[in-house]
């Protein structure tokens, strides 16, 4: 009776581990948050509604285009991205409450493309994202602070810092624009605050500048603006805003029959986007603009050529800057998740940032600065111009491409060539 009951136990206990060994094996073998056998979970919060959300709104649904296209083609080794979209309404503190919804409730492997200086300011102290180990990935903000390795070690930037594209601008205003009166209208946060510092190191004095704050924007505080630039004799005027108060100052411009040699900031100065918001085309032609792609419309460019086929087929979006730039943060997003391995963390993620971002293929023309001591995207801007169908041309016909930091650094001719687009827009990572 003893072996009988013996024989039993061990049979039980050998089938109970057998029957463990079968469940371990089909769980994933990464046990990451956000990451299954099957799926990686992506997380962003963008304005989709409100004054900010011209252009903006566009991001999110066009790196949700390209996922979709690099999962019918086999994912990430085997896995599906999911992209999982919050609208923030460009307020810090819906994004806050967001960003948790995303982390906590949605339980998301990383953020990408988070948009706005002022919501991942608030978003990185309130939510504790280094804290939490949380990679934020390709922010969508340009402001310098978050190059701060020490402060964001989680964070990476995508766009050049607006220090750096002030910098570069005030360098074009010395080699081509001197003796002239210079206006300047920007955001009164990080973001124009940010453009006002470089400005003033770099020795470019405005005769008249405004503030405005975010969410003002209208055609009423628009026509003040104009009053005080006309009053003030600007021939030059700067402007560091986002696209939804571009368009009212150049619409009201127009109607004042006030035309100063506008140079628009790279925030909000897509044609396509102005266009929908009433900005009459014959505005537009011969403005300014620092850029970091090329235009959307250049189907020479292997680039866009790619991202308006996958447009066409996955996002039938009309095809502007910030279709561009979200298709791209997608390319850069499966570099970056391919390059973490097929064992996937959050710490082997940002491993990958520091070791291998600064090689990824990328639109912008400009060097990454990805390292382990550096956070930073793209360095660069060439100056262009807007002809008379709205689009943006290389200023003197042919990309003059300008780098430089955010903080003392010279502004110098780069000869950088990026990479070639991966075959099919299919990163591989070889």
């Amino acid at each position: 009776m003893i072996r009988k009951t013996a024989r039993k136990r061990t049979w039980f206990v050998a089938a109970l581990l057998a029957s463990a060994g079968l469940f371990a094996s089909t769980l994933p073998a990464n046990a990451e948050t956000g990451v299954s056998s099957s799926e990686i979970k992506l997380g962003i919060t963008l304005p989709l509604t409100g004054a900010a959300s011209p252009g903006y709104n566009k991001i999110g649904n066009a790196m949700n285009a390209y996922f979709k296209y690099v999962n019918e083609n086999g994912g990430v080794y085997g896995r599906k991205i999911t992209l999982i979209q919050k609208n923030d309404e460009y307020s810090p503190q819906l994004s806050i409450a967001k960003t948790n919804e995303l982390i906590l409730k949605d339980k998301v492997f990383a953020l990408v493309g988070p948009l706005g200086t002022a919501n991942f300011t608030a978003v990185h102290k309130s939510v504790g994202i280094a804290k939490r180990k949380v990679p934020s990935l390709f922010l969508n903000t340009g402001f310098s602070g978050f190059a701060s390795k020490k402060n964001y070690p989680t964070s990476f930037t995508i766009l050049p810092s607006y220090a750096m594209e002030a910098k570069i601008v005030a360098q074009f205003i010395k080699e081509n624009l001197t003796g002239k009166k210079l206006g300047l209208v920007y955001q009164n946060d990080e973001f124009g605050i940010d453009a006002l510092g470089a400005f003033k190191d770099a020795g470019v004095k405005f005769d008249v500048s405004i503030p405005y704050t975010s969410g003002t924007q209208s055609a009423a505080t628009a026509q003040t603006w104009v009053s005080q630039l006309a009053a003030g004799g600007a021939q030059v005027v700067v402007f560091f805003g986002v696209t939804s108060a571009t368009a009212p100052l150049l619409a009201v411009s127009a109607a004042a029959k006030y035309a100063p040699q506008w140079i628009l900031g790279s925030v909000g100065s897509d044609p396509l986007t102005l266009r929908a918001l009433g900005v009459p085309v014959a505005v537009l032609n011969g403005a300014l603009t620092p850029a970091g792609n090329p235009s959307p419309n250049d189907t020479s460019d292997e680039y866009v050529k790619q991202f308006q086929e996958i447009n066409a087929k996955y996002n039938n979006a009309d095809f502007d800057d910030y279709v561009l730039q979200g298709m791209n943060i997608g390319l850069m997003t499966v570099q970056a998740l391919r390059a973490a391995g097929r064992n996937l963390t959050r710490a082997g993620l940002i491993r990958a940032m520091e070791s291998k971002g600064s090689s990824f293929a990328s639109v912008a023309y400009s060097p990454l600065g990805y390292s382990k001591t550096s956070n930073v995207g793209h360095t660069g801007y060439y100056m262009a111009v807007m002809d008379a169908k709205g689009d943006r041309k290389p200023y003197g016909g042919s990309v003059v491409l300008y780098t430089t930091d955010s903080a003392k650094g010279p502004v110098v001719k780069s000869n950088f060539k990026r990479p070639a687009m991966p075959a099919k827009g299919l990163p591989t990572n070889s």
